[in-house]
């Protein structure tokens, strides 16, 4: 059966005429034979039934509902950039399949939703991420004492994961190597045997920590991570790091690149004796030195600090670099400790006191100085009547502004091997270990950790480590495509994507896919990843 429209002229008007029709086979050939005139009904009336008769069916749309929808988006992509990045062996050594799966979604929650492990299980509920990891969706509870124990089986094998991180982001070897570090406290007494009293980056010195070592590639690319014992000194590091990268990964000729924390004559010397190329921030103290040497035509207030400046000095090479923001910014930090300083000065002199003691009072000062980093500007002292008086060291301002916005590095490579330039541009990457500890300590974050036990926050943080590195790759093969977005705000905006059973009544029709946000298609067509959301994946959950 159809629906027939037969056009009918009179005189200056056109009737349409919509009849029902039904084909039948004869001796003579088909035939045909209306079986009703549906021109009367609602043209929405006569629609439905072309399309029933070519066999659309339909529902009530009140019946019709997306039931077992899961958040979906940010999970796809990492799941799909795990299997790119060969990740789907790395965790060979477990046990059994589930706690691969576990240890794969500790480490996609650490990007999506960073959670004790505890919560893990709240966090997850309503995505898709059991699924993902090829858990069982349905009965899947993130368990917290199996999250723990799945974690223990990385103890001992980190060494042969690591190296095979590095032999597949790294198939050609590295160039050159960023090392920085940085530290984590706790906030009770910590791990014993790692947590120690130290230099704290955090500003909490009053916490136990531990350190970590990151080297990184110029992109960012983690290559290794250590966790040390927290009142390790910065320049003890660099030793041990040299011997881990080259027993572990045979780099031998890259050029590494450091701050001046770990930049002491015996580390530098032991670069020289493992004939390692080296670009290293140098102090304050030895660009003084160097500038007092220099002739007086050459004085820091005439140069150029869009320039760089090269030194030469006993055989060795340096490079003065420095910029017009810095200039304005090491300014403005001088001047506002110079007024903090003089307002407390004056105020501590205002005081009136009973009794006089005068080592108290400059003690008292010189601890307000020293909190306000104003210490090396002022020369003070208290009389035998207790006055506090005090003047600014204006030599030492004038010197110091002169050199405004400089900075000093260090290199035993020849200029024929990094020009001047080279060698600021390879400083200048050294922030991309500092955006790893961002990561690491922020987006990811490791803080807070709730372990006890050393192996456990060791495992932690090499768990975050991973997570890092699954991002930092993903952000490199973006930049490659023109595409500076931050992995991490894209792929938890992607969550709002959902996948879902479509049900009329109590029956299921099929899985369905919600919308891409408009304002995210053209990002995700850039990117390659809108087939991602044509369809649901062969991993998610099949209608039941």
């Amino acid at each position: 059966m159809f629906v027939q429209a037969t056009r009918c002229k009179r005189g200056k008007s056109t009737y349409l005429t919509y009849l029902v029709r039904e084909s039948f086979r004869t001796p003579n050939g088909p035939r045909s034979r209306t079986v009703c005139n549906i021109t009367a009904l609602p043209s929405q009336t006569r629609e439905l039934i072309t399309l029933s008769l070519r066999g659309r069916s339909f529902v009530d749309t009140d019946a019709l509902h997306l039931a077992e929808a899961w958040n979906f988006g940010g999970v796809a992509v990492l799941h799909q950039a795990w299997q790119d990045f060969g990740l789907d062996g790395l965790f060979g050594f477990v046990e059994n399949a589930r706690n691969a799966g576990l240890l794969k979604a500790m480490i996609l929650g650490r990007v999506l939703f960073p959670s004790a492990k505890l919560a893990l299980a709240d966090h997850a509920r309503g995505t898709l991420l059991a699924a993902a990891c090829a858990l069982d969706q349905a009965s899947e509870d993130f368990d917290e004492d199996d999250l723990y124990a799945t974690m223990d089986q990385l103890n001992g094998h980190w060494v042969a994961l690591e190296k095979q991180l590095y032999e597949q982001s790294f198939p050609q070897g590295v160039s050159l190597v960023l090392y920085d570090l940085t530290s984590v406290y706790f906030e009770g007494d910590g791990p014993k045997g790692i947590s120690r009293y130290g230099h704290s980056r955090d500003h909490r010195s009053d916490r136990p920590q531990v350190i970590l070592a990151v080297a990184t590639d110029a992109q960012g690319v983690p290559l290794h991570l250590e966790v040390l014992r927290g009142n390790r000194a910065d320049t003890t590091t660099l030793q041990g790091l040299l011997a881990t990268l080259r027993r572990r990964f045979g780099i031998k000729e890259a050029v590494f690149v450091f701050d001046s924390g770990m930049s002491s004559r015996v580390n530098l010397e032991a670069m020289e004796a493992l004939k390692l190329k080296y670009v290293t921030r140098l102090s304050a103290s030895v660009l003084d030195e160097l500038v007092a040497e220099l002739p007086a035509d050459q004085s820091p207030e005439l140069w150029d600090r869009t320039q760089v400046m090269e030194i030469v000095r006993e055989g060795k090479r340096y490079v003065i670099a420095g910029g017009p923001w810095r200039q304005q910014r090491d300014q403005q930090r001088r001047l506002t400790r110079l007024a903090k300083a003089e307002a407390e000065l004056k105020r501590m002199a205002a005081v009136k006191r009973k009794k006089i003691n005068q080592q108290k009072l400059a003690s008292q000062v010189g601890r307000m100085l020293q909190r306000l980093k104003a210490h090396k500007y002022f020369e003070y002292a208290v009389d035998e009547q207790g006055k506090l008086q005090w003047s600014r060291r204006d030599n030492l301002i004038k010197a110091e502004k002169n050199r405004d916005g400089l900075y000093l590095l260090g290199t035993n490579a020849s200029k024929e091997q990094i020009p001047n330039e080279g060698v600021l541009s390879h400083y200048k990457n050294l922030l991309e270990v500092e955006d790893a500890f961002c990561h690491l300590k922020s987006y990811l974050q490791v803080r807070p950790v709730f372990h006890w036990r050393p192996d456990r926050v060791r495992n932690h943080v090499r768990i975050c480590f991973v997570a890092y590195w699954l991002t930092a790759k993903l952000e490199t093969r973006w930049r490659q495509q023109d595409q500076t977005i931050e992995v991490h705000n894209l792929l938890r905006q992607l969550q709002t994507i959902r996948l879902g059973w479509l049900k009329v009544a109590s029956k299921t029709l099929k899985t369905k896919i919600t919308d891409v946000p408009k304002d995210l298609n053209p990002t995700l067509s850039k990117l390659g990843l809108l087939p991602l959301f044509s369809q649901p994946p062969a991993w998610a959950p099949r209608v039941l």
